[in-house]
């Protein structure tokens, strides 16, 4: 399935429909009094998040949804029915905004959440409605209301425990590989990696959490370079990063300093989450190699996703980091 995580659609909520003049007009009822029906509601537009999506790309073949009008009214006060709804499903980690004015209009992060984002009309009122001691015969009746319309964008978010940031080649595909039963594109070049991966985590017995791998990172990405802006915002939701560094590379601190600048530049809470750094790829390190210190003193851990080395005691730092930043794992990870 192809990953999609932006779209823009339209949408129009029904029209109300028109109230009814009617008088009622019976044998031996010569002079009969209004009986004209209400118009019904127009349909809602709503949205519903769900677990069981995981891209925007229906939105790429449809750009436009609108819901029913209301019926009208009829004489014997006969009420018009209600316009159908319209109930759009986006995945989990949807944020709606109006598209004209950038206004957040919902941030659907739970599954079933439901929110209306553009009400139907109200329906017009019957001749019955104006009837007053002055006036027994109203000859009026309201016409419906309109419906709400608006341009929408949405942006997939992912929600993930833990976030995998690194340049690209740095292990980032074969860590998750070899911890989850994702199995993302792995090649030995940079931007093997397109979309980003979830991965489900399985630790000890009964735990489990979401592991999230997006593309690799190059210096300017904050300002749009490579694929580090569009996908940067995925790492946004997550409870602890992961920054991973290859133990080849030519200097790993100046390229843990590069990373957590372009993340500053790109959000500046991002630094806030917790994290640690993974120097990967440890199968192809020298007898001597020793890794530099990191500014405020992060704890460093080193892995080999090849051999599996070192990768029972990054679960458990992860975990432990985990349960203490945010409580429970993500419902994805159940």
């Amino acid at each position: 399935m192809k990953f999609v995580d932006s779209a823009r659609i339209h949408v129009k909520a029904g029209d109300g429909g028109n109230g009814c003049m009617s008088f009622r007009r019976e044998k031996y009822v010569p002079k009969g009094g209004p009986d004209g029906g209400d118009g019904g509601r127009g349909g809602h537009v709503s949205m519903v998040a769900s677990a069981q999506l995981s891209t925007l790309l229906d939105f790429r073949y449809r750009k436009n949804y609108e819901a029913a009008r209301g019926a009208h009214g009829q004489g014997s006060k006969k009420n018009g029915r209600n316009g159908k709804d319209v109930v759009i499903q986006v995945p989990c980690g949807t944020v709606v905004r109006n598209a004209v004015t950038g206004e957040l209009i919902a941030d659907m992060t739970g599954d079933g959440e439901e929110i209306v984002i553009a009400e139907g009309g109200r329906g017009g009122w019957g001749n019955p409605h104006f009837t007053t001691s002055t006036v027994q015969a109203p000859r009026r009746a309201d016409p419906g209301g309109k419906g709400e319309e608006l341009d929408i964008e949405l942006e997939l978010k992912l929600i993930a425990d833990v976030g995998l940031v690194g340049f690209p080649n740095a292990g980032k595909s074969t860590l998750i590989a070899a911890v989850s039963a994702a199995r993302p594109r792995i090649a030995d070049y940079p931007f093997t990696t397109l979309v980003p991966n979830l991965g489900i985590v399985r630790y000890r017995e009964y735990d489990s959490f979401v592991m999230a791998d997006i593309p690799g990172i190059i210096e300017g990405a904050a300002e749009g370079r490579g694929l580090g802006l569009q996908f940067l915002r995925h790492i946004q939701r997550t409870k602890v990063l992961a920054v991973l560094i290859a133990v080849d590379s030519a200097d790993i601190a100046a390229e843990y300093a590069m990373l957590l600048d372009e993340m500053a530049r790109f959000d500046p809470e991002l630094l806030e989450k917790p994290r640690i750094v993974v120097i990967t790829k440890m199968d192809a390190a020298s007898q001597d190699f020793t890794h530099p210190r990191f500014e405020g003193d992060v704890e460093v851990f080193s892995i080999s996703s090849v051999t599996g080395d070192g990768l029972t005691a990054l679960k458990d730092a992860l975990w432990k980091r985990i349960r203490q930043g945010g409580g429970e794992a993500s419902p994805a990870a159940e």
